[in-house]
């Protein structure tokens, strides 16, 4: 078999810029291993579990905004790759996934690792592409390459995600004993220049001109990449408009000084008057998911006149059911055309709803732990304050995201929060921040449950482990969300079937990884061993708690809300 096309993916790669490789051992997949392990551009690593390899690549792909190449070998291996895919997908993140595959002719033949793969990841990849199985011919060669190049613009383009490469490999596939291969330093590739997704100068004048219809305007941030450049953009807009600006913790604008984050307290009230006084008439959407039921309810519930979704390009989503307008530009670019020369209004009474609604729920939670025994939901708001600055903070779905949003940072100590908001699922939180912690220097904590913790160990089954990694366990040996909602709470079923009680600890897989491994169970060791937590060394810090009572504690918090 001619296996140059398939060393030059390689080389394609690299020339276009892409060049970290998570890849899991198999034969089928040879000449890829090969390909990558030989080529002197590219940073290569070895997971064996496919699923946390695709998880870690992911997380290296939401750090570097480049995409993560992916290879694997046949069969049920390709399978593994699909939550991350999907996770991907609906957060936007590029991957390129290359599986290697049977010749087709001897897919349903009953031959061993082969399995349906062209098209595995629909309908959650943006294009799937199936390589050349003969590669002898010229013109095939040239097919070949080509599908390469469009397969990273394509992952690439807005809005960015996974693209999937399956490859069928015919034996033989491992070059001769001491063989050296090489790469077609000509090989031709096609680059795409991204169009700017700016606004006209018409079209600038005439959202401005409709703006100035409506005096109680919120802009709300979905998940968004922190941005210093955007942010200054979207302050500029904020004080052009004199409108509010709301994000959950995910949406990286908390440091904005007049930024709302604490609306998951005050909008989850049942009082019709105090909610419709925050009733907006225009609501200016960007970015992905929302973390706060209570915010997507209010919004359903309290419908502006106009909602407009700020978005370049893909599927727009109408989460309030609310949606009038989709303005195809970068958000970056929207803020800054809209508030270039625009006289400010005068502020109103529903900006200093919103803004004292959101200092008396900053201070509420900020006292609310103070003569409170010591639960999971204190040892979140303790944690929270602890976090360094200056460095990046990975949250697990579950109570771990929830309790951060709730709780808040501090505006002032720049921390970048990422997430797996995408679908929401626990499967690949430890190893994401694991793949974003193999990408900087900065310190990376991540924030997570016991349950996403276990599911997800394989995470940690490898020879990279980070030395800026520290991982903190809050261990309530079971799914402790499923005792905080209404539904399962109250079912006979809850102890044995919802919460999957469990009676694992983190100290030996600590033991197995090499990391340090300190256990809390009290407010007092808590405190101790956040004090050095952070200089040691990657390591696991475990709190114990007890589901009871942190269910018990965080009815109590909702019951002593000033905005029940």
């Amino acid at each position: 078999m001619n296996l140059r096309p398939i060393y030059n993916i390689a080389e394609i790669c690299a020339r276009q810029g892409v060049t970290n490789v998570v890849l899991s051992p198999g034969s089928r997949c040879a000449p890829l291993t090969i390909a990558f392990a030989r080529h002197p551009e590219m940073q290569v690593r070895t997971v064996p579990d496919e699923r946390a390899a695709a998880f870690i690549g992911l997380g290296m792909a939401q750090y570097t905004r480049k995409a993560t190449v992916l290879v694997c070998t046949s069969g049920t291996a390709t399978l593994n790759y699909a939550p991350a895919v999907a996770e991907a997908f609906y957060q936007q993140v590029p991957l390129l996934l290359l599986t290697a595959d049977r010749p087709p002719e001897w897919v349903n033949q009953q031959d061993g690792q082969t399995i349906r793969q062209p098209n595995i990841y629909s309908p959650h990849i943006k294009a799937s592409f199936d390589f050349p199985a003969d590669l002898e011919h010229p013109d095939t060669q040239w097919h070949a390459h080509r599908l390469v190049s469009e397969a990273l613009n394509e992952a690439h383009a807005f809005p960015p995600g996974p693209v999937h490469l399956n490859i069928p490999l015919r034996e033989p596939f491992y070059p001769a004993n001491g063989a050296e291969i090489s790469y077609d330093k000509q090989v031709k590739i096609i680059q795409k220049v991204e169009p700017e997704y700016t606004l006209t100068t018409t079209q600038t004048e005439n959202l401005k001109s409709e703006l100035q219809k409506y005096s109680r305007i919120i802009i709300l941030a979905g998940q968004n990449h922190y941005n210093p450049k955007f942010l200054e953009a979207l302050e500029s807009f904020r004080k052009a408009y004199n409108c509010v600006v709301v994000g959950d913790i995910i949406s990286n604008i908390y440091s904005l000084p007049e930024s709302i984050s604490h609306q998951d307290i005050f909008l989850g009230a049942n009082q019709d008057a105090a909610l419709a006084q925050l009733q907006p008439d225009l609501v200016i959407s960007f970015g992905n998911s929302i973390i706060s039921k209570s915010l997507k309810l209010f919004l359903r519930n309290y419908k502006p006149q106009a909602h407009w979704q700020v978005q370049p390009g893909g599927q727009v989503a109408d989460t309030f059911q609310a949606l009038t307008r989709v303005i195809r530009a970068q958000p970056e670019a929207f803020f800054s055309a809209l508030s270039a020369e625009v006289k400010k209004p005068a502020a109103t009474t529903f900006i200093q709803y919103w803004q004292e609604a959101n200092t008396t729920a900053k201070d509420f939670i900020r006292n609310y732990f103070k003569h409170q025994e010591f639960t999971e939901f204190q040892a979140y708001a303790t944690v929270m304050r602890a976090i360094p600055s200056d460095s990046l903070l990975h949250l697990a779905n579950s109570m771990a995201v929830r309790y951060a949003n709730i709780i808040g940072l501090n505006q002032n100590k720049n921390i970048i929060v990422f997430a797996n908001r995408g679908t929401s699922g626990i499967d690949g939180s430890t190893s994401s921040a694991v793949g974003t912690a193999l990408q900087t220097n900065k310190l990376v904590t991540l924030l997570t449950g016991d349950m996403a913790f276990f599911y997800d160990r394989n995470g940690l089954w490898h020879n990279y482990l980070p030395p800026n990694l520290r991982i903190i366990l809050f261990n309530n040996h079971g799914g402790g969300i499923f005792r905080l909602i209404d539904g399962p709470r109250n079912q006979p079923e809850l102890d044995e079937y919802f919460e999957t009680k469990q009676p694992l600890s983190a100290e030996n897989t600590a033991r197995d990884f090499k990391l340090n491994y300190i256990a809390c169970t009290n407010l007092a060791d808590l405190e101790k061993a956040l004090l050095t937590f952070w200089q040691n060394g990657p390591g696991i810090l475990e709190i114990f708690t007890n589901s009871k009572d942190n269910a018990d504690s965080f009815r109590q918090y909702k019951n002593s809300s000033p905005f029940k």
